[in-house]
C-alpha cells in the first residue's frame, strides 16, 4: 500500500493495518448473552460454541459456578462435559484473564456457564474485558429464578449485553404448552421461598405419596407455575395423554 504523503512531503503510515495484524488494531469484541428456562441446552450450546472457537485457532477459558455435577465444569445432560474454571462470588474476572496473559497464555474469548450466578460487578468486569481487551464473551444462563424473578447476573447481562438472544431449544410443561419457568420442588410439593441458590438438577417429580426430601426443579408454563400445579389431576381437560 502507497503511504500518504502530505504538502510537506513527510510520510504519513498508513491507518489501514497490515493482514493479520488483529493484535494491534483488534476487531471489535461482544458480549452476548444466551438464556432461558433449564433443560433449554445452554450448557450443550456452551460447548459447542467453546468447538467452533477453539477450531479456529482462537484461545479460550472455561468458566462456570454451581454446575449440577458439582465438579469444576461445563456439563450438559446430553452427555457432553469439560474441565472448567470455578468462579466464586469474589473473583475478580478482568484478573483471572491478566493472570493467564502473564502466564504466557492467550485467551481470546470466555465462555461463562451459569451465568446467572454472577454478581452485577463480575458483569462489569467481563464487559471491561470486553471493551478494553477486546476478548470476546459469551455468557449462558438462567432468565429467572424459582420466583419468577430475574437472577441478578442475568438481569445486568440484560442490561449490558451487546446481544441477547433466548435459546430456541423448546422446553415443554407437563401440559404441552412451553416451558418458561423454573419451579422448585421439596418433597413433591412446589415451593415459593427460600434461598435463590440451591444447586439441584431436573428430575420428574415423584408420586404424591413418596416423601424423598429431595430438591428439584421443573420446567412449567407461566399457567401452571402460578398455580403450582406440577401435573395432571384426574378431572383435569386439555392435557397430555398420558400412556
Amino acid at each position: 500500500m502507497t503511504p500518504l504523503i502530505p504538502a510537506d512531503g513527510a510520510t504519513l503510515l498508513s491507518v489501514v493495518p497490515a493482514a493479520g495484524d488483529r493484535r494491534r488494531h483488534p476487531a471489535p469484541a461482544h458480549l452476548r448473552l444466551f438464556h432461558g428456562p433449564m433443560d433449554c441446552g445452554k450448557s450443550t450450546l456452551a460447548l459447542q460454541v467453546d468447538h467452533n472457537q477453539s477450531r479456529q485457532g482462537r484461545r479460550g477459558l472455561l468458566l462456570t459456578q454451581g454446575d449440577r455435577s458439582a465438579q469444576p465444569q461445563i456439563s450438559s445432560r446430553v452427555g457432553l462435559c469439560r474441565e472448567a474454571l470455578e468462579v466464586e462470588a469474589g473473583t475478580d474476572l478482568r484478573l483471572l484473564v491478566r493472570d493467564h496473559w502473564a502466564a504466557g497464555h492467550r485467551v481470546d474469548y470466555l465462555i461463562v456457564d451459569e451465568a446467572q450466578f454472577l454478581t452485577a460487578a463480575q458483569v462489569d468486569q467481563l464487559a471491561e474485558l470486553v471493551d478494553g481487551s477486546h476478548v470476546d464473551v459469551y455468557a449462558f444462563g438462567l432468565t429467572t429464578d424459582f420466583r419468577a424473578r430475574l437472577f441478578p447476573g442475568t438481569q445486568r447481562l440484560l442490561e449490558v449485553a451487546d446481544d441477547v438472544q433466548r435459546i430456541q431449544v423448546e422446553v415443554l410443561c407437563w401440559c404441552g404448552l412451553p416451558g418458561l419457568l423454573n419451579a422448585r420442588v421439596v418433597d413433591g410439593e412446589m415451593v415459593r421461598e427460600g434461598e435463590t441458590v440451591v444447586v439441584a438438577d431436573t428430575a420428574p417429580t415423584p408420586a404424591p405419596d413418596v416423601r424423598d426430601a429431595d430438591v428439584h426443579y421443573q420446567v412449567l408454563c407461566r399457567r401452571h407455575h402460578v398455580l403450582g400445579q406440577l401435573g395432571p389431576t384426574a378431572a383435569g381437560p386439555g392435557q397430555l395423554a398420558l400412556r
